[in-house]
């Protein structure tokens, strides 16, 4: 698979196929978690106490993919629907992680404050070891743009803590909605000054590049652990469909974002082997 028409700009989902949300999210809920635990000052309750002790990394890893899913459901309600009252990516992180804690009955674990902060960890996602490299790489050639429902503060921060060097930082904000609407893919393209068919969609979601790809944009899938929410019936039937402009599979010593450069033509520099040193 190869792209038709050389691109001009590349537009990058963020949460997933830059950064690794699940893993960085996880250890800061079981963190602070244990923080409120083995607090001197915290007063919890002795049915709060032992249900918050009685949470293991894997059931905070649980946590973590219901706040993702919330997170999903609620972009694409919006894109759905217009009438839909606009509120920010922070502002849903914040409600939704208050009804989880009420869910999963840890309301009073951390105080208001405490919960506030902790719905910002989406600020600070560590991102791909090849993330901050393939951008770099990819920057000799094109524009390289953010693309995602995240709103702006947010971007620019993960920008900032990844050392992603983007190009341009865009956010669904700017457009009034959430992907997948078409006012978010064709708003960006406009906003740069091209033609849809200038853009590529760089994702690790597949759902997300058939969207781009229906509005004329080219696709790159680039495979990110855990992260395709398509069936392997649905993902072989994408590759089968040659939908997708360049497949970028995870592991066989492909390297993310470094692939991407290496295949739209860009030299990628070959490491240099450690010389051992000689003992004395």
């Amino acid at each position: 698979m190869a792209l038709a028409h050389p691109p001009r700009a590349l537009l990058f989902d963020v949460f997933g196929t830059c950064v690794d949300w699940r893993t960085t999210v996880t250890r800061a809920l079981d963190s602070q978690a244990h923080s409120a635990l083995n607090s001197a000052t915290a007063s919890l309750a002795s049915q709060l106490r032992m249900r918050a002790s009685d949470m293991t990394i894997g059931h905070w890893g649980e946590f973590a993919q219901q706040w993702r899913n919330s997170y999903k459901a609620f972009t694409k309600k919006v894109a759905a629907d217009p009438s839909i009252p606009w509120k920010t990516i922070d502002e849903h992180h914040l409600d939704s992680l208050k009804e989880l804690l009420e869910e999963w009955q840890l309301e009073g674990l951390w105080l208001d404050d405490e919960v506030r902060a902790l719905s910002l960890v989406w600020h600070r996602l560590d991102p791909w070891s090849d993330s901050s490299a393939g951008i770099t790489l990819l920057n000799q050639l094109f524009w390289t743009v953010t693309l995602s429902n995240g709103n702006l503060s947010l971007l620019s921060d993960l920008k900032s803590h990844g050392n992603m060097p983007f190009t341009h930082i865009f956010s669904a904000e700017l457009f009034g909605s959430y992907k997948p609407s078409p006012k978010v893919y064709l708003g960006a393209v406009e906003k740069l000054g091209l033609q849809p068919k200038d853009c590529a969609m760089v994702a690790a979601h597949l759902n997300d590049l058939q969207a781009a790809k229906s509005h004329g944009l080219q696709a790159i899938y680039v495979e990110r652990p855990g992260e395709e929410d398509w069936s392997v019936a649905q993902v072989e039937q994408a590759m089968q469909d040659g939908w997708v402009d360049l497949w970028i599979n995870h592991g066989g010593g492909n390297s993310g974002f470094v692939t991407v450069a290496k295949e739209l033509g860009i030299e990628v520099p070959v490491a240099k082997p450690k010389r051992l040193s000689s003992s004395a």
